[in-house]
């Protein structure tokens, strides 16, 4: 399949709602941004930050890292993504990856969207494990408990596809938890073993891979800040703003715009 042009990628972003006009509502983001400010661990990812964030801070920096509507008066109703900063973020993440290939990196690959996202990570994967990248895994079988979310209530690391999830015992389960990263992490000290060089992740996997250290590029919708605030204070080398919620076919060019780029097709 020959891999879209820039602006044939932007078309279809638009057309399929990844960018452009999304569905995710203006109040869900301005609610969540309201939570992380108020500190709720649920949208912080895992993530510290080296400043208090004002609601107002946070909106004018979303607006700028994602396109989001820069008007504190606009508080229902459609919002939006900027649809070139989210080719620009992606040219970021296939250029980090050109690196990783040529350098042979460690890499890790997680995803708290199982059935939206996990299968465009594990075909960066392939890719980058063809060109002779070690992908790390850890922690399998890991068991958390949640007290905040309907039962069941367990959640457990499996990796399918190289690609680590959480699911509660058979079914795979949306997560912005970090807990499962950070088991991974921990495992693999307690191993001794060398942790990724490159992780590529969403929600608490990637902010707490952030957290610890860990070189991270990141995927995020306008409705979950912490990973792009994290960027803005150099935590993360890239989050790319998109709408998560799609299936899986429709992210296929993106996948394929981000491994022409870096030269993995």
């Amino acid at each position: 399949m020959t891999p879209p042009t820039r602006a044939e990628l932007i078309t279809h972003l638009v057309r399929t709602g990844i960018a452009g006009h999304v569905d995710t509502p203006r109040q869900n983001n301005l609610r969540h941004y309201r939570r992380l400010v108020q500190g709720d661990p649920y949208h912080r990812f895992g993530l510290t930050f080296s400043q208090d964030w004002s609601f107002s801070e946070v909106l004018s920096l979303m607006n700028k890292r994602c396109g989001v509507v820069d008007d504190e008066e606009h508080v229902w109703g459609i919002d939006t993504i900027d649809p070139d900063l989210t080719v620009d973020a992606l040219e970021g993440v296939a250029d980090r990856f050109a690196l990783a290939a040529e350098r042979r990196e460690r890499v890790m690959f997680a995803t708290g969207h199982p059935l939206k996202l996990r299968e465009t990570y594990r075909a960066w994967k392939d890719a980058l494990a063809a060109r002779g990248c070690p992908v790390v895994t850890a922690a399998a079988g890991f068991r958390y408990e949640l007290d905040t979310e309907r039962p069941p209530n367990g959640r457990i690391v499996e990796w399918r596809g190289g690609v680590a999830i959480v699911t509660d015992g058979h079914t795979p389960r949306h997560s912005h938890h970090p807990f499962a990263m950070r088991a991974i992490l921990d495992d693999l000290s307690s191993r001794g073993e060398p942790w990724p060089q490159l992780v590529i992740a969403d929600h608490g996997f990637a902010g707490a891979a952030a957290e610890s250290g860990v070189p991270t590029v990141g995927f995020a919708d306008c409705n979950d800040p912490a990973l792009f605030l994290a960027e803005h204070e150099g935590k993360v080398l890239v989050t790319v703003p998109l709408d998560d919620g799609y299936e899986t076919e429709d992210y296929v060019p993106l996948r394929d715009y981000v491994l022409a780029r870096a030269g993995l097709m």
